[in-house]
């Protein structure tokens, strides 16, 4: 199994979930993304949502919180997504930028609007109690 290596940012707030949608996409996903070189998991994930969402993750709070992994949206059976989810504070004001359409929070209802992955960490989050 061949499997994709992404980081993601855990933003709650009011038993809700940061979520965002890519221009052409159809599901929402949790924001982060893809490692670029060398960098370590908290150089990427800055880099990712300051290019995403133009806020700056303050990598010095980012509290890692699980590693999941599913079939990944839209890539053949064969092709996994292995999401590492980190929280973290975070200054500025989000927006969307580069290939995001839109923001929005979620609620554990929205299951039905996110990737595969994302489901899972949307249950682990519910039975956590951290989302509604």
């Amino acid at each position: 199994m061949n499997s994709i290596d992404k980081l993601a940012w855990i933003e709650l707030q009011n038993k809700s979930i940061l979520s965002t949608k890519s221009f052409g996409k159809n599901k929402y996903y949790i924001p982060g993304g893809k490692r670029e070189n060398d960098e370590t998991d908290a150089q990427a994930l800055v880099r990712e949502i300051q290019e995403e969402l133009t806020v700056h993750l303050d990598p010095n709070s980012l509290q890692y919180m699980g590693v999941f992994e599913a079939q990944a949206h839209g890539h053949p059976a064969c092709i996994l997504v292995k999401m590492t989810c980190y929280s973290g504070s975070y200054s500025g004001e989000l927006q969307a930028s580069s290939e995001i359409e839109e923001i929005r929070w979620l609620k554990y209802a929205d299951k039905d609007k996110i990737s595969e992955v994302d489901q899972l960490i949307f249950d682990e989050l519910k039975q956590q109690d951290l989302l509604d």
